[in-house]
């Protein structure tokens, strides 16, 4: 059998997320770890560590190369973090399976506070997510928001050195690295709602490559595909970018989906949130529905 190529960013992180697809692989398909290559790509966003995502052009810069392999055959498949993956996939590609999703809220770490609320007034919060620092500004507008990039590893070490006294991170990558320790807490999606697609791993291919989805057919997860696909629905009708805070989760009660959205203006001022219920199957459906309500509701307020 011919070696299968997966395609990974060089993170801690994004290791962990390509070694549980690999051994996913291995486990449906009785294959031999041997056969299977983990290549580590530097991709422009790890590369550029000192400005915030939306000045040096988004979501992207976490993909562009990964995906430039996928299209020269170099790599048989990308792992990626389905929150990063831009709205819209470039022509050729797709996202052929979905890991079962981890827990999906935010965590707030912090070695002074155990959550937002015990912040001192006007303590210095770290954190580069345009979606983060506009929901803390809506519920925390006396605090000082700086930016915050790198890995778990380097955001740790900045708190550890004082650079701010809390900052954020997503729960499902502190479970994947076996830290969920160093969370002062897990942030309910009531008091700050997550990211679309937080916590799903996406495995992106060529569309022509047949191997690669026989392959990927057996890890895909329906019920994750259910809840992704409803909130990445919204993304899309509102052509989210890291410009746009924007949050989004769905939930499953048996056959019955519910989708929570958000919008919020960048500075936190105004927050504009739907809801909808009904089949899962309808999941997409409902995602554009609430997406165009959203842009309905906050008209030149909605940031593109």
């Amino acid at each position: 059998m011919d070696p299968i190529r997966i395609g990974t960013r060089g993170s801690p992180l994004a290791l962990a997320q390509a070694r549980e697809t690999r051994d996913r692989l291995v486990a449906a398909h009785g294959l031999d770890p041997a056969l299977i290559d983990v290549v580590v790509i530097s991709t422009t966003g790890d590369q550029i560590q000192d400005r915030p995502l939306a000045e040096i052009g988004g979501k992207g810069l976490f993909t562009k190369e990964l995906e430039e392999q996928l299209h020269d055959g170099r790599i048989d498949m990308a792992v990626h973090s389905m929150k990063d993956m831009p709205a819209v996939l470039p022509e050729g590609l797709e996202i052929c399976c979905l890991l079962e999703r981890e827990d999906s809220r935010d965590a707030f770490l912090s070695p002074v506070a155990s959550s937002i609320s015990a912040l001192e007034h006007g303590a210095t919060v770290g954190s580069s997510s345009v979606r983060r620092v506009a929901q803390l500004r809506h519920v925390r507008p006396d605090l000082n928001i700086v930016p915050f990039r790198g890995n778990v590893q380097t955001r740790l070490r900045k708190l550890s050195e004082g650079v701010a006294a809390a900052t954020f991170l997503a729960c499902a990558g502190l479970n994947r690295l076996g830290m969920a320790e160093v969370m002062a807490c897990a942030i309910e999606p009531d008091e700050m709602l997550p990211a679309v697609a937080q916590g799903a791993i996406g495995i992106e291919i060529s569309a022509q490559n047949e191997r690669a989805r026989a392959l990927l057919a057996p890890l895909n997860h329906e019920a994750t595909c259910l809840r992704v696909n409803a909130e990445r629905a919204f993304l899309a009708e509102l052509d989210g970018s890291c410009r746009t805070p924007l949050a989004g989760q769905a939930t499953l009660n048996g056959s019955q989906l519910s989708l929570r959205v958000q919008a919020l203006t960048l500075d936190g001022s105004k927050v504009f949130e739907t809801a909808r219920h009904g089949p899962a199957t309808d999941g997409p459906a409902m995602g554009l529905d609430a997406a165009r309500e959203i842009r309905s509701m906050a008209g030149p307020d909605l940031v593109s």
